[in-house]
């Protein structure tokens, strides 16, 4: 019966036409997903934390992060989350424009489950979200809340 669960996912991206291409490549996974959109860092924690007009948020059970966020920063979303009791064992997918050292150390550091850069192209993007869902929602045993 487990596998008739909706998996809820939280997309933490600002960019529309990303978030549409995250939509579409999700939709043709293998499971049934629900996939909730916050914009921005404050709108995912609101979210997150089931605040303002996300009193009934239910809690994901993945979390698709790109760093380069406005009003808070992905680093800081993925700290508030880490340290969270509840939150913490979300698995947080990093999915965002930077190569630099710095960021994929700093991501790990604070206990991301993955770096992924993303891919520019169109059809690697859709490859790479695709890949995201195949692993994350049919291979790994995520943990009930």
């Amino acid at each position: 019966m487990e596998n008739f669960k909706i998996i809820d996912i939280l997309l933490v991206e600002d960019n529309s036409g990303d978030a549409r291409l995250a939509k579409e490549a999700l939709k043709e996974g293998k499971v049934k997903n629900q996939l909730h959109i916050a914009t921005d860092g404050v709108e995912a924690t609101d979210f997150l934390f089931k605040r303002n007009d996300y009193k009934d948020a239910p809690r994901p059970d993945l979390i698709i992060l790109d760093l380069n966020i406005p009003k808070k920063h992905g680093h800081e979303v993925l700290a508030e989350v880490k340290a969270d009791e509840d939150l913490k064992r979300i698995p947080v997918i990093i999915l965002t424009t930077s190569k630099a050292e710095e960021d994929i150390l700093k991501t790990y550091n604070l206990h991301a489950n993955c770096y992924i850069t993303k891919p520019l192209d169109f059809d690697k993007f859709m490859e790479v979200i695709k890949s995201i869902g195949d692993f994350w929602l049919t291979i790994v045993k995520l943990p009930n809340h």
